[in-house]
């Protein structure tokens, strides 16, 4: 026993006899505002690097405790993770040393140094580094095989770091990072990054197909994954906590087939519930509860523009499934390549952020009438671009639903949107006093899917704000191509090409369509009206066009 407390003793003894240094670094970016700070305490032959910058009053969900420390005498390095719940460490070996080029001798800081220059990753590195010192540190990992201590790094001529003081203290215990759980850097990694991303699950492998004798749902409780219209739409209902604006919110969404073959139309959206009249009613009812509107061949469209008791469901995502891809994989061979097992979508739709907030009711709908339908999965990520969990009431976000002609409902008879022809579409809105950075969040896409309708014929799509054409673009995809290996069940043709190939009006199987934002900073505060026009082509025989187009104001609260 005497022993060994004679030896711990004596190891304890040989760390304090170590030397002992603490190192400030500071890192800001030429003409930038912000400036942030390391520090490297090292003991003997060892370092441990960390932010010296206090940490925020109201964190952000996942943030950890973040250590680093070199281990010179065993060539090795330790990343360390310390969370509520316990910490995590993995340990890597010392790299070899880099290709640094010497360019000569040069005071900083204070210091003499050594210049040295590397690329890395097409970024130009300058890297000042002492022997006065007469030991080695570094604040980053790339530079532990410096032969002394970096006073200054330089990437690009812009961003800069560099060496402010260096104190002795002969009171820092042993740097021990081993500590916790081990696992692998790859692990920690993904461990560092996905505990700070907030993910919702909505849907898993939900199944949307066509079944007449689904019966219309009676209500809409939490967390259940509720068929509508004839199994073609999901609806569930969650609750959603609200979140900071610096957070970026996307929706990542996995399909597949379950049985049907064809490209299919398919909608990922909010249904507003805080007005008189809700899409939630026509679900449970009839399309026919809902506000319409009539063409001038006496045609009625419900649930597609605002009123003042109803507000239509609100696009998140507008994709389309490829023909096939999984179910008719084993049908047909691609030769030197390989179908793919699911198509994969991901938006960003942080536009919409205050719509995640409180009770929301997330749909999803994919128009077919197979009884295997397709398989969906939808997941909600929001990605922070800070750190403090704090709401700043002088950037809120601003949104205001306008017109949606996706007919969501179209299994339980809302219309094809087909009323182009030979009227446009008009919908009536208010420009509050305090809103700025005001845009149009459009999405749109042409049907008719003969080779003289308008899936396949280029059309312009015009924008009018009070009768005054305001903005004019024509939809059309060129890279449809791209996707061959997602479309095992598109038709082929004598002259190599398929179905799934051809250019189409804003859209091509097995792809998001992506929003263009309208500019409307003019508007002024005040009622305008807004019209959407589109050129739309003939029916031919029982063959019809239609366009699906959405629109969302979006801007910002001015406080």
């Amino acid at each position: 026993m005497k022993r060994f407390i004679l030896s711990v003793a004596a190891i304890m003894l040989l760390v304090f006899c170590q030397a002992q240094h603490r190192l400030l670094y500071e890192s800001f970016s030429i003409g930038g505002q912000d400036t942030s700070h390391t520090e490297v305490i090292r003991v003997g032959d060892r370092l441990m690097i960390r932010s010296a910058d206090a940490p925020p009053a109201h964190p952000i969900p996942g943030i950890a405790r973040s250590y680093t420390y070199v281990y010179y005498d065993e060539d090795s390095v330790v990343s360390q993770l310390q969370y509520p719940d316990g910490s995590h460490y993995a340990v890597f070996t010392l790299d070899g040393a880099a290709n640094y080029k010497k360019e000569g001798t040069e005071k900083v800081q204070g210091y003499l140094c050594d210049k040295y220059t590397i690329t890395l990753f097409s970024n130009k590195i300058e890297l000042w580094v002492t022997q006065d010192l007469k030991f080695r540190a570094t604040p980053s990992i790339n530079f532990v095989d410096l032969p002394g201590v970096l006073v200054q790094y330089r990437r690009n001529g812009n961003a800069i770091l560099r060496l402010v003081s260096v104190m002795k203290d002969k009171h820092i215990g042993p740097l021990n990072g081993k500590q916790g759980t081990r696992v692998t850097g790859s692990e920690l990694h993904k461990m560092e990054i996905d505990r700070k991303i907030i993910t919702r699950p909505i849907f898993e492998e939900a199944q949307i197909c066509f079944n007449p004798k689904l019966p219309k749902p009676t209500e809409f409780p939490y967390d259940s994954v509720i068929r509508c219209a004839n199994g073609t739409l999901i609806v569930k209902r969650v609750k959603m906590d609200r979140l900071p604006e610096h957070y970026q919110v996307f929706a990542e969404v996995t399909e597949y087939s379950n049985g049907d073959a064809y490209d299919r139309t398919g909608s990922i959206f909010i249904i507003p519930a805080d007005k008189a009249i809700t899409m939630l009613q026509a679900l449970k009812d009839s399309v026919e509860v809902l506000p319409h509107f009539t063409d001038k061949n006496g045609s009625l469209y419900h649930g597609m523009i605002r009123t003042a008791d109803f507000d239509p469901v609100v696009e998140m995502v507008r994709f389309f499934t490829p023909f096939g891809v999984r179910h008719f994989n084993q049908y047909r061979s691609l030769g030197d390549r390989e179908w793919a097992n699911e198509v994969y979508y991901k938006q960003d739709i942080s536009d919409l952020l205050p719509m995640f907030d409180g009770d929301v009711f997330i749909g999803a709908f994919i128009g077919n009438y197979d009884g295997g339908g397709h398989k969906l999965s939808l997941t909600l990520k929001a990605y922070p671009e800070g750190d403090t969990w704090e709401f700043d009431d002088t950037k809120t976000s601003y949104v205001e639903p306008l017109f949606n002609t996706c007919n969501v409902m179209e299994m339980a008879g809302q219309n094809y949107s087909r009323f182009f022809r030979t009227d446009s579409l008009t919908v009536t809105f208010t420009v509050p006093d305090n809103v700025e950075h005001l845009e149009l969040r459009y999405i749109t896409t042409g049907h008719g899917g003969w080779d003289t309708g308008d899936e396949f014929v280029p059309k312009e799509n015009t924008i009018l704000i009070d009768g005054k054409r305001h903005y004019s673009f024509t939809p059309w995809r060129e890279d449809c191509g791209t996707y061959r290996t997602s479309n095992p069940a598109s038709g082929n043709f004598w002259n190599g090409m398929s179905s799934s190939d051809y250019s189409r009006s804003g859209w091509c199987p097995g792809t998001a369509t992506q929003p263009v934002h309208v500019n409307l900073t003019g508007l002024k505060p005040g009622q305008h009206t807004m019209t959407v026009a589109i050129p739309q082509g003939e029916p031919e025989g029982g063959s019809f066009s239609a366009w699906n187009v959405s629109g969302v104001l979006i801007g910002q609260y001015r406080k």
